[in-house]
């Protein structure tokens, strides 16, 4: 599973938006910076945000983007499948629509509880919590082990 940069982006923005007081808008200018995220590529991921209805977006002097509905209601899988689609995908299709046969038989059973564990992730943290830092328990358990800060590739010659 790969977090495209697309999605950072863009739930990078949308924290961006989170924090801010409520019904201010953020210019694309001060989002882009505070972020570090180039502009033009910001501006496709907003215009985005925007026609998925997570973000309203206002032009003008005191124009800007704002939520288009609370923090505590846009899960990180909202956002993630705006950007990039269903959240696993196999050779670019559902996991349940694969079929396997022989040895590799049960393959489809590993990729559906992939998919299931991403959404228990994505679909349970909300951008209320990643901005004020309180992640859910499923987050925490991961993140409290030591193994899930390193890396595994290149996997261990043997």
């Amino acid at each position: 599973m790969q977090i495209s940069a697309r999605a950072d982006y863009a739930l990078r923005a949308l924290c961006v938006l989170a924090r801010a007081p409520e019904g201010c808008a953020v210019k694309a200018d001060d989002i882009a910076a505070a972020q570090h995220i180039p502009r033009t590529f910001l501006d496709s991921i907003l215009v985005e945000l925007r026609r998925a209805g997570i973000i309203e977006s206002r032009r003008g002097p005191d124009g800007g983007h704002r939520l288009a509905r609370a923090a505590d209601s846009i899960t990180l899988a909202d956002v993630v499948r705006v950007t990039d689609g269903p959240l696993a995908l196999i050779r670019g299709q559902r996991p349940e629509n694969l079929a396997y046969e022989g040895a590799a038989q049960h393959l489809q059973d590993v990729w559906v509880a992939v998919r299931a564990s991403l959404r228990a992730i994505l679909e349970l943290t909300t951008l209320e919590q990643v901005v004020a830092g309180d992640l859910p328990a499923g987050v925490l358990e991961h993140t409290s082990q030591d193994r899930s800060w390193r890396s595994v590739w290149p996997p261990a010659s043997g």
